[in-house]
Order: structure tokens, then C-alpha cells, then sequence
């Protein structure tokens, strides 16, 4: 039977002496005591309330509704508020899921030669308004690195059940991520870069609103913005009143995080109406509302693959029908006075341009009376 030389030997006995020492050194660290249980370790603390026990249900059952609504649901010529050989802009209804809208995008599609159909930008289920659909790879590529790089100006119009705010216009700079129980929620600005429970990491968020109207009126003009930056303990809240007015308001948000205008409503003391996960008015007046009163005004952006737009050359999407009555029948002039929990709805007809400048670009554009919006 052969035996090992010397030189391996010895190396041999060397490496199994590492190995051992390694082991007992792990084993000594793993018994030795924490400051804190393992349950309890330094994570992050989000700021934000989570969700109420009852959304669980209600979420589900709109969630459903949602699912049969959207299997039935295709794109018309109605829908498109823009389109091209690359791109095309629709307005996605609420209660629709994204998936529904692209897969009946080919119905609709002028002549193109190009058929690889992507969503470029994602809505909530119960979140209505403007999306982009790109016609190939290579234009969704584009502005996939457009929306990383925040090169898309967006902004939506919220509804909201709350007390009055303090101010005409202010900026929230916080943190965003996910609680140990799944919950996106709002955390402090100071936490961004932290890991928390499940190993993703708290990210930047960072929102500008403006105040549209409070019960039908405009706010008077300020030139003033406040900016709040989100620190530790309970949320500042930035509201007067009752917490019984209609407040409307228009976000832009700065990144783009996921049920981020929500998150940032709910802190403000604003939290969107029919938004029952954020704590939002889901009933009011002996009604009860079936989604969240949120809706992607417009999406503004330099054309991928045209190039070389100047500050008029902007493609500008705006579609501004929120739907505030949540029925299929609604009409466009809903009287107040009709009874106590009737309101009136009173929309400018829409007023839609669409042309080229001097440059050849396509712009469509949508315009609305936000003053009466809502009631």
C-alpha cells in the first residue's frame, strides 16, 4: 500500500488542522450572546400606520372583481390617446389590470411592421390614466432607461376625504420599503440605504404636491413651497379642519416607487378616498367607493427614437376623466343639490388638441376645469 510523501503529508495535516480551527472558531461565534434576539434586530422602523385589519377583505374582493372585469376588457380606438409607428399612449381605466391592456393592445395598432409589444410604465389595478405601450424592443429599452434616469415628467390628480392642508404646495423627501409583513410603507429619509426584514434595502422616495381645490374652491395662489424631510416618530400632520373636505390635489412624483403618491397621501394626513390599505375614506355620505380616487394625468418625455426635442417638442399625454362617480352610467353634470350624497362632478368637455410643431413632433394634449373637478 503506497503512503503519501512528507511534503503531502504535512500538508495534508495543515489543511485539516484549518478546517477544525475554522469550525470551532464559527461554532464559538454562533453561541456567543447577542445584544438583542434574533427576532429583534436593528432594522429599520417604518413611520407610516399599516394597513388596517379590514383592507385584507376588501382588498381581495376588488381584487376579484378586478380579475373578471379585466378578462373582459379590450382597448378601443376611444382609449388611445396617442400612437405612432413606435409608441402609443392609452388611458387605462380603473379596476383594469396593466396585463389586460397589453395584451388587447394588437386589436387597435395601426400598420407597423413592428409587434413586439411592451408596457413601459405600470398603473395600479385601481389606478386610472395614462400608460405607454412601445411597439419593439429597442424603443421599450429606451425608455425603460428614460424612466430609471427620471427623465419622464409625470403627474397624477388625487382625491382625498381629509382635513384642509396648511399649505399650497410641498415637497416630501423619505425613505420606502417593505415592513416584516410585506406592507410597503414610509420610512425615514435618514434610513435610506438600510437593509430591512427579507433582505431588500430602504430606498429614496420623493414627491411635490400642489393643492387644486378644497370643496370645489381654489386655494389662493403662493409662490411658497414647504419641504418636508421624513425623520424618525409619529408622521407630521399638515392639516386643519374637520377632516370632513374634498381636497384635490396634483402630484409629481420625483422617483417612482411603487403605491409611492399613496404612501406619501397617507402621511400627509391626505390619504387618498377609497384608499382602504392607506387608510383612505372608503365610505362616505352613504356611499361606498370601489378603488382608490387616483388618476396619471400626464406623462411628458423626449420621443426615443425622433431625438433632439427642444423644450416645445415635448410629447405631452394628458387625460384628465378621473373617475369620480365609480358607475358606468355616469353623467358629465351631476347636480349637488339633488340629494345629500349625490355631488356634482362638473367637467369642461375635452378640449383635445393634436398636431406637429416646426420640428415635425406629435403632441396631444388634453385640457379639463380642475377648479370644479369635484365636490
Amino acid at each position: 500500500m503506497s503512503t503519501a510523501s512528507p511534503p503531502l503529508l504535512v500538508r495534508n495535516l495543515l489543511s485539516a488542522k484549518q478546517n477544525t480551527l475554522f469550525r470551532q472558531l464559527h461554532i464559538k461565534a454562533m453561541e456567543a450572546p447577542h445584544d438583542l434576539p434574533i427576532t429583534d434586530l436593528d432594522y429599520p422602523k417604518p413611520i407610516s400606520a399599516p394597513p388596517p385589519p379590514i383592507s385584507k377583505d376588501i382588498e381581495l374582493k376588488r381584487a376579484i372583481e378586478a380579475s373578471s372585469k379585466s378578462t373582459l376588457f379590450n382597448l378601443t380606438t376611444d382609449h388611445v390617446l396617442y400612437q405612432d409607428e413606435w409608441l402609443m399612449a392609452v388611458n387605462k381605466p380603473k379596476g383594469v389590470y396593466c396585463e389586460s391592456v397589453l395584451s388587447s393592445a394588437p386589436n387597435i395598432i395601426l400598420d407597423s411592421s413592428l409587434n413586439e409589444f411592451h408596457l413601459a410604465n405600470r398603473l395600479d389595478r385601481d389606478t386610472s390614466g395614462v400608460m405607454l405601450i412601445t411597439k419593439s424592443h429597442k424603443v421599450a429599452a429606451k425608455l425603460v432607461k428614460a424612466f430609471t434616469e427620471h427623465k419622464i415628467r409625470k403627474s397624477y390628480i388625487a382625491l382625498s376625504i381629509a382635513p384642509s392642508p396648511n399649505w399650497s404646495k410641498i415637497t416630501i423627501k423619505s425613505g420606502h420599503g417593505r415592513s416584516k409583513h410585506g406592507a410597503w410603507r414610509v420610512y425615514a429619509a435618514l434610513d435610506v440605504g438600510k437593509v430591512l426584514p427579507g433582505g431588500s434595502f430602504v430606498r429614496d422616495m420623493e414627491t411635490t404636491f400642489e393643492v387644486v381645490s378644497i370643496n370645489g374652491e381654489n386655494p389662493q395662489p403662493s409662490e411658497s413651497e414647504s419641504i418636508i424631510v421624513v425623520e424618525g416618530g409619529e408622521p407630521e400632520l399638515s392639516c386643519v379642519g374637520d377632516g370632513d373636505d374634498v381636497v384635490v390635489v396634483r402630484a409629481f412624483p420625483q422617483s417612482g416607487r411603487t403605491h409611492q403618491i399613496r404612501l406619501h397621501c397617507q402621511y400627509l394626513g391626505i390619504p387618498i378616498r377609497g384608499d382602504v390599505k392607506y387608510h383612505g375614506m372608503y365610505k362616505w355620505r352613504g356611499r361606498t367607493f370601489e378603488g382608490h380616487e387616483l388618476h396619471a394625468e400626464s406623462l411628458s418625455l423626449d420621443h426615443p427614437i425622433t431625438g433632439n426635442i427642444d423644450a416645445e417638442g415635448e410629447l405631452e399625454f394628458d387625460c384628465s376623466s378621473l373617475d369620480t362617480n365609480d358607475s358606468d352610467n355616469e353623467s358629465d353634470d351631476v347636480d349637488l343639490n339633488t340629494s345629500e350624497h349625490d355631488r356634482s362632478v362638473k367637467k369642461t368637455s375635452k378640449a383635445a388638441t393634436k398636431g406637429q410643431n416646426k420640428d415635425g413632433i406629435v403632441f396631444l394634449k388634453d385640457t379639463f376645469n380642475s377648479s370644479t373637478l369635484f365636490y
